[in-house]
């Protein structure tokens, strides 16, 4: 990547690091707690360190990487207490949503809904942990639109990174949950095209509470094994 003079082009140079690093962190190249050094990601990705510097500012405010004492900056790592409540609020939005969905966009569903569901398809095929995340959240953002309410859509949007990251942290360890979210999501669209608010609803809070579930678990079992680790270390000290 070349850096330009002009501002524009300065700012999308810092856009292209942050999504770099960030899609680093999804797929598990840079692991929870790993050391971002400046240097070592600006000679990587072929920059200076001023854009390096401000996407990693970007990243901390938005939660993905913390400070360390004596280490700098690290990738913050995902914690079950706080995925299992950004589920819980995820999960009555979705139901909402969809249920908002079947009543005010179920024509505009039938239409447009089907190319979202083999896109989804599609990247399951691939395999790629990065088109299964932007194929779930295409199918999520468009059934916000849909829902006619914009307050749902910017409530939801903060969030997206910490819900790409949760499924990254899944979707690289469980081959079979890409299949069962698309079949999920296949429902969901077959429930709000028939204009179905109830079962719509319905569909979809279990759809969320399923994946909370395993992620939380997930999550819950590497901390519990990190806790284990720390204490025999503290043992044999």
């Amino acid at each position: 990547m070349m850096e330009s003079r002009t501002p524009m082009t300065r700012h999308r140079l810092v856009e292209q690091v942050y999504d770099a690093i960030f899609n680093e962190i999804t797929e598990g190249r840079l692991a929870p707690n790993a050391r971002l050094i400046q240097d070592e990601l600006a000679e990587a990705y072929g920059v200076s360190r001023q854009p390096v510097q401000q996407a990693l500012l970007l990243l901390r405010n938005h939660g993905i990487v913390r400070d360390a004492p004596r280490r700098g900056l690290v990738v913050a790592p995902l914690e079950a207490g706080f995925v299992h409540n950004l589920y819980e609020v995820r999960g009555v939005l979705e139901g909402l949503t969809s249920r908002l969905a079947a009543e005010r966009g179920a024509a505009r569903a039938a239409r447009e809904g089907p190319a979202l569901i083999a896109a989804g398809r599609a990247a399951v095929e691939s395999g790629t942990v990065s088109q299964l995340i932007a194929a779930d959240i295409a199918f999520h953002r468009f059934l916000g639109e849909i829902s006619g309410n914009p307050i749902i859509v910017e409530t939801v949007a903060p969030h997206f990174n910490h819900l790409q990251r949760i499924m990254g942290e899944v979707l690289r360890e469980d081959e079979a949950m890409p299949h069962r979210i698309w079949e999920e999501h296949a429902a969901i669209l077959e429930a709000i095209t028939a204009g179905d608010g109830a079962r719509a609803d319905r569909l979809s809070q279990e759809h969320i509470a399923r994946a909370a579930t395993v992620f939380v678990a997930r999550l819950q079992a590497q901390e519990d094994a990190s806790a284990a680790e720390s204490r025999r270390r503290r043992v044999h000290r």
